[in-house]
């Protein structure tokens, strides 16, 4: 990326209410093409929030998104391309199976050669031997790995995931793992409370606590241990100590 390029994705003063509630405090940041991003933060702090805010599925009360140094603008379809999205709303129709689920939406997304396309994600998220089952006979970890796979449809630059290791067991993280493992070449920004999975899979976390962003971190010099002193002191907390 050359140095006159603008952020994948830049965030500018953005904020959100429901009613008297202010669920992000005037918001912002940026990030480069490729990077992948923590949000971070206690319950209720904001950070689904923010990413559906970012995502275009919620109308921001102030400020503004900006995808490759263009505002995002929720009428204009060319920005929801650029752009795949896993919220805690999986977004599939159990009544249809997992393979019909993709091919429903690339036809939404007016894909070339749906069905190839369809087979390609199928196989990229390793759900191509259970591609004629119903999303209700799957295992959380499999929706997940469905969700994805549907948001990974239109071939999106950046990626926006809402605790995607949320109710996983150790099996079921290892295999999104492997499947994050080949999507490093995009821009992803995910929300997690798993404070030692962020800091390996995260070269930067931003931590908000009450919808303002308290920090914002690059995670490659820390230690786990610093990390989560960073995080602890970022949203008011003192180091813990051992009871005596």
């Amino acid at each position: 990326m050359s140095p006159s390029d603008p952020p994948a994705i830049r965030v500018d003063g953005l904020s959100k209410s429901y009613g008297q509630f202010l669920a992000v405090d005037s918001v912002s940041f940026a990030i480069e093409s490729g990077e992948t991003v923590g949000l971070f933060g206690p319950n209720g702090a904001g950070k689904s929030t923010l990413l559906r805010t970012i995502a275009g599925l919620v109308r921001p009360t102030s400020g503004e998104v900006f995808f490759d140094g263009d505002p995002f603008r929720a009428d204009d379809s060319s920005a929801y391309r650029r752009i795949g999205v896993v919220t805690h709303e999986s977004m599939l129709y159990d009544e249809m199976t997992a393979r019909e689920n993709l091919r429903f939406h690339a036809k939404l997304h007016g894909l070339a050669d749906p069905r190839r396309r369809c087979e390609r994600v199928l196989e990229t998220v390793g759900l191509t031997r259970r591609g004629s089952h119903f999303p209700d006979e799957f295992s959380h970890g499999l929706r997940n790995r469905l969700s994805l796979a549907r948001a990974l449809l239109h071939d999106p630059d950046v990626l926006l995931l809402d605790e995607p290791y949320s109710g996983l067991d150790q099996r079921a993280v290892a295999d999104l793992e492997g499947v994050f493992d080949e999507l490093d070449d995009r821009t992803v920004v995910l929300t997690t409370h798993d404070l030692d999975r962020g800091l390996d899979r995260c070269s930067r976390a931003l931590v908000l606590d009450r919808g303002t962003l308290e920090a914002d971190l690059p995670t490659a010099p820390l230690s786990n241990t610093e990390f989560e002193a960073s995080y602890r002191r970022a949203i008011g907390l003192t180091e813990r100590t051992d009871d005596r």
